[in-house]
């Protein structure tokens, strides 16, 4: 079941019904849809789709969908239990709006639903340009890790200010935060435009994607093992784009470096990589102009 309503005069917002949940995503340029390949966009966890803005409006006429994944942006707010939930809402989501000739664009989180996806659905796929996926190496999926506490509230994410009176203030007090300062200056107002839902009561904002729901994302990074098989079933060109490695003395809180494991593009059978070894994981929001110039060379 899908709904709609008019946003700006380039995006509609809609609304599915996937997996017995709502979710919100925003498209454009539906006329091209039988032109040209369909562009979907997954965001990272904790962003939204509308964190995409300044890329998609960058690279000309397409039919595009950029997706709010559950928990995040205007979809319905539910903790995660399982990562294998991004993969099967997105299979869900493709199915429902019969998408075809898709080249999927996804970083971190968003790049992991995506490939767990073209494995479902590899026949409805053109590509995939993966940002920095959330997948490390196998291995990992099967161990304990003293990153992770034992629930949602007690992980650092959870303890985040909700509340803000206007995207103003957001913008305000993050800007001179963990890795805010690097954002391209357009696509962190989108950040904080988009990021914020008026409160159910009185006066003010609360995140789009409550902490504890980002908690519970980062809580369960692990739990979806049988990504590695997504990856290595894919016949599809994949275009891999990683950030700075991991340090072996890393914060566990430190989110700006690479969750990808390097060897990641070797397992799949059509896979590329570009390295981006002085870069942060927030690759999009901080090189906007490039990203969108890989991706114009991809379509």
């Amino acid at each position: 079941m899908v709904s709609e309503q008019s946003v700006t005069p380039e995006y509609v917002e809609k609304n599915a019904v996937v997996n017995g949940i709502k979710l919100t995503y925003f498209e454009r340029g539906i006329a091209f849809r039988s032109q040209k390949p369909s562009l979907l966009f997954l965001h990272a966890t904790g962003f939204h789709a509308r964190i995409w803005d300044k890329i998609i409006n960058n690279l000309g006429d397409h039919h595009v969908i950029a997706v709010d994944q559950r928990g995040h942006g205007r979809s319905e707010k539910r903790k995660i239990q399982h990562w294998g939930e991004f993969v099967a809402d997105i299979s869900e989501l493709i199915k429902q709006l019969d998408l075809v000739n898709i080249i999927g664009i996804g970083h971190s989180m968003g790049a992991h639903a995506l490939i767990g996806a073209a494995g479902n659905l590899e026949e409805r796929f053109n590509r995939l340009i993966v940002i920095d996926p959330v997948i490390p190496e196998e291995s990992a999926y099967h161990e304990q890790s003293s990153e992770f506490v034992e629930s949602a509230e007690d992980q650092p994410t959870a303890r985040r200010r909700n509340e803000f009176d206007s995207p103003e203030a957001m913008a305000e007090r993050l800007i001179d935060k963990g890795s805010y300062h690097i954002f391209d200056p357009d696509m962190f107002k989108d950040y904080c435009r988009y990021g914020l839902l008026p409160k159910d009561k009185g006066k003010g904002y609360v995140l789009a994607c409550p902490p504890e729901i980002e908690a519970s994302v980062y809580m369960t990074s692990r739990s979806n093992a049988d990504i590695y098989a997504a990856v290595r079933s894919i016949d599809i060109p994949v275009l891999v784009l990683r950030a700075k490695e991991l340090a072996a003395d890393r914060d566990p809180t430190d989110f700006s470096v690479s969750p990808t494991w390097p060897s990641l593009v070797n397992e799949f059978k059509n896979g590329r990589e570009i390295h981006f070894p002085d870069n942060t994981h927030f690759l999009p929001m901080e090189l906007p102009d490039k990203i969108t110039a890989i991706i114009q060379s991809e379509l």
